[in-house]
């Protein structure tokens, strides 16, 4: 006898349905698994034989052939453990209920407990896509498929309590998708910076535009300090960008337990001894890297200079076309990665090139090493390079008033994003970082006289097409930030600024 049973792959961040076929026949006891499964999946024979007889249920010494269809896709993962039970169960005629518009997800324990898996919500996703009206997930995992309305999700503790709900013994409560939102003890704030007025307004800027920024200066002037508070200032998430990064997170497995959504941009900062893999994203069963953990939030490299030269020269594409596409023998996989590159460095080996006070103890030749780490076409791709010197005493000891408070930045921020938001809602664009090339000059639109400064600056500063798209963006949210439907000559002298360090320090022999 031949039954079937749904449930659902993972590729990558997409998921597909999976066909389980069972049949029970006579002949020499046998328990094969077919449908290109990997080590995992064929394991579930184990699994499963030890989950039937905890829970109960015989398990029957005959031939039986599992299928896992379509056939041609390589199956990965204990996923498989709950759907080839369920489907054992009908073949033996354990079970009787109607499964048919039902999709089963779940790892076994021996005991029959139903323990958490990665990638739920983008099967949940995938299954109330395919129509199915109801889906068993882990119960760990139940918040988090919640999150998907117009689909039944039920969390499932063991094989027991399954088993009584499809016989409708006792049902078991739907899952109830979490409203909360993280809660930080101590969330760092702007105000407790003390000077670096110039910084802290290009961070601003780039907040509001999605920029990417490059801090140089000084060890101790402030740069980590100030990068660790972008968080605090970044514009509220939409619930479409909670959604995808909660399913790269989901992927990965790192969303917290019993956590629906994340609702609070993320905010990476791997050491500077990851790898170009660990950065980007690969291995042998591809796996999402910094770089799209990062997504539609911060990735903060400290410590510019001393990641590896292949790591760096990784970022180059996904930061300008944010995605990221990992290429294996066995599969190819993307992964959305739309994050603002925020990015910490010393002028030199000891730090102190061109500082007021210290005399730096590195040569012409070692600085121009040390400096080249960071590859031109790098540098080129991000919008604000902004130098921060050493702090005055003055204002570390108090005697200057503090600066503004986090939530007083945000809101311009999410006031400029607003108006990104409208300008955009019909475009695929989410914030001025990302204009394409066909909308640069119909958003970007200059008075006469920002015409005139921006001839100068490019002929003067010898900027790069890129350069010349980058600072019409940063010039174009800096307009935004003051309401301002057209770019005047202010706005793009002030983004012209920002693109000027790389002719101070790379320029130097």
């Amino acid at each position: 006898m031949v039954v079937k049973c749904n449930s659902m792959g993972l590729f990558g961040m997409d998921s597909y349905i999976v066909e389980v076929e069972a049949d029970v026949s006579g002949g020499i006891p046998a328990f094969d698994i077919v449908g290109l499964p990997d080590t995992a999946v064929r394991e579930s024979r184990d699994r499963v034989r030890a989950a039937m007889k905890n829970c109960g249920f015989g398990f029957p010494i005959t031939r039986i052939t599992v299928n896992l269809a379509p056939a041609d896709i390589r199956k990965e993962g204990p996923l498989y453990d709950l759907p080839i039970l369920i489907a054992m169960l009908k073949a033996t005629d354990q079970l009787s209920a109607d499964i048919s518009r039902c999709a089963f997800i779940g790892e076994l324990s021996l005991s029959g407990e139903v323990r958490s898996l990665n990638g739920v919500l983008p099967m949940v996703i995938k299954a109330k896509e395919a129509g199915f009206e109801s889906v068993f997930v882990p119960f760990a995992n139940g918040g988090e498929g919640a999150v998907v309305d117009g689909i039944d999700v039920y969390p499932v503790k063991d094989v027991r309590e399954l088993i009584n709900h499809l016989k409708g013994i006792d049902i078991i409560d739907k899952a109830v998708a979490g409203n909360e939102e993280i809660i930080f003890s101590y969330m760092p704030d702007f105000s407790e910076v003390k000077g670096q007025y110039e910084a802290k307004r290009a961070l601003e800027i780039a907040a509001a535009g999605g920029h990417n920024v490059l801090l140089i200066g000084p060890p101790g002037a402030g740069k980590s300090m100030l990068a660790k508070r972008m968080p605090s200032i970044l514009p509220d998430m939409t619930f479409e960008e909670m959604i995808e990064t909660s399913k790269i997170h989901s992927v990965a497995g790192i969303l917290p337990e019993g956590g629906s959504l994340v609702r609070t941009r993320p905010f990476r900062s791997p050491h500077h001894t990851v790898s170009p893999v660990g950065l980007s994203g690969g291995g042998t069963i591809p796996r999402p890297g910094e770089v799209s953990l990062a997504h539609e939030g911060v990735l903060f490299l400290d410590e510019l200079p001393e990641f590896s030269r292949q790591a760096l020269e990784v970022l180059r594409q996904p930061i300008e076309d944010s995605v990221v596409t990992v290429s294996r023998v066995h599969a190819t996989v993307s992964y959305p990665c739309s994050v603002m590159l925020i990015a910490a460095m010393n002028p030199c080996p000891c730090g102190y090139y061109n500082h007021p006070a210290r005399k730096c103890s590195c040569n012409q030749k070692s600085i121009h090493r040390y400096l080249s780490k960071v590859s031109g076409p790098l540098l080129d791709r991000i919008d604000i390079h902004i130098e921060v010197p050493p702090v005055e005493y003055d204002e570390l000891s108090g005697k200057v008033q503090d600066g503004e408070p986090s939530e007083v930045i945000k809101a311009r921020v999410n006031e400029a994003r607003e108006i990104q938001r409208k300008r955009f809602e019909s475009t695929d664009i989410t914030c001025n970082a990302r204009i394409t090339s066909a909308y640069l000059h119909k958003v970007c639109v200059m008075s006469s006289d920002a015409e005139d400064v921006l001839k100068k600056a490019f002929e003067k500063l010898n900027l790069s097409a890129r350069a010349y798209d980058r600072v019409l963006k940063v010039a174009r949210t800096i307009a935004d930030l003051d309401k301002s439907e057209t770019i005047e000559a202010p706005h793009i002298l002030e983004a012209v600024q920002y693109r000027a360090l790389d002719k101070k320090y790379w320029d130097t022999e």
